[in-house]
């Protein structure tokens, strides 16, 4: 028996039950990835449907907050709702959790919604570089995870202006001069590769901790994996034409590859780091998730999958 309840696109879109569209076309615009063609409909049938069950599990988790306190005559922060966001390089996980913030920081309940990407918790290249480890980014070693537990540790205590490193995508490493402060918000979306891992607790001690144990809600966003390999590849030359053109980038050496070379180094790297990350470390996650978002080889939602009670 499958521990998963099991809605196609229409069935699930039926769970809207009246949820209103609060996002226009040009929102939209700006909340898409690079090379994620989602459109206004997938988020009227996919996203409206998943932020009506989010804020009915928000509404219920404050409640029993409010319940909590009145019982121990307290007057402790409120604990934020979080979200745990999983999934492959190149699935479109960052654009899910862009719509998702969007849609429920329009809820009245929860208006303050804050986003973070795990890249910001990644070492610093010059400490990847000195493990030897650069060929080995985004696999659970390359990152600080003590440095990812506190932070979800003091957020889930309420504490305020909680400070995250932030990443940059264009020079491939973490900007000392910048930091995201998360002030108590309602609802926090944690957004990564590897963070519904949970490790071997047998081989740890009792009191070790993983991100995935401060999660109230989490999603996995799946696809088969020829059909992510040719989205990364499709990325790739991509930013091969933009973001690489800048002298600044990290992979700027790659701007000038013509479009057989551009394909045949991006699917290397498919091959030797982001495919075996996927296989050995992501997937295993999967059926972890409360819920799983299935996408086709048109980058669109097919099917949901949502965990039994």
């Amino acid at each position: 028996m499958s521990r998963y309840q099991r809605f196609t696109r229409e069935e699930w879109a039926r769970l809207r039950a009246g949820t209103p569209l609060t996002l226009t076309e040009e929102d939209l615009t700006h909340l898409r990835g690079l090379n994620d063609p989602v459109s206004l409909d997938e988020v009227v049938e996919v996203y409206l449907p998943l932020s009506r069950l989010l804020n009915l599990h928000i509404g219920a988790s404050q409640m029993l907050h409010g319940t909590t306190a009145t019982f121990l005559n307290t007057n402790v922060a409120k604990a934020p709702y979080i979200v745990g966001l999983a999934g492959s390089v190149a699935v479109g996980k960052s654009t899910t959790a862009r719509i998702m913030r969007a849609l429920l920081a329009r809820w009245p309940n929860h208006p303050k919604v804050d986003l973070v990407a795990t890249d910001g918790f990644l070492y610093p290249r010059p400490v990847l570089e000195e493990r030897g480890i650069m060929q080995r980014k985004g696999f659970p070693e390359s990152y600080d995870l003590r440095a990812l537990i506190t932070f979800l540790s003091d957020v889930k205590a309420g504490r305020a202006e909680v400070v995250v490193p932030v990443y940059s995508h264009l020079t491939y490493d973490i900007l000392p001069e910048h930091s995201q402060i998360i002030d108590q918000p309602d609802v926090l979306i944690v957004e990564g590769l590897n963070i519904l891992q949970t490790g071997d607790r047998s081989a740890r001690p009792s009191q070790h901790l993983f991100a995935s144990d401060f999660f109230d809600f989490t999603i996995y966003v799946d696809a088969e994996v020829s059909h992510i390999r040719r989205w990364y590849i499709e990325r790739f030359l991509t930013l091969r034409k933009t973001a690489f053109q800048d002298p600044l980038s990290y992979f700027h050496r790659y701007a000038n590859l013509s479009d057989d070379e551009a394909e045949t180094v991006a699917a290397r790297i498919w091959q030797d780091i982001n495919e075996p990350n996927l296989l050995e470390n992501i997937s295993p996650t999967r059926d972890r998730a409360h819920l799983i978002l299935d996408k086709g080889s048109d980058h669109a939602v097919q099917q949901v999958q949502l965990q039994k009670l």
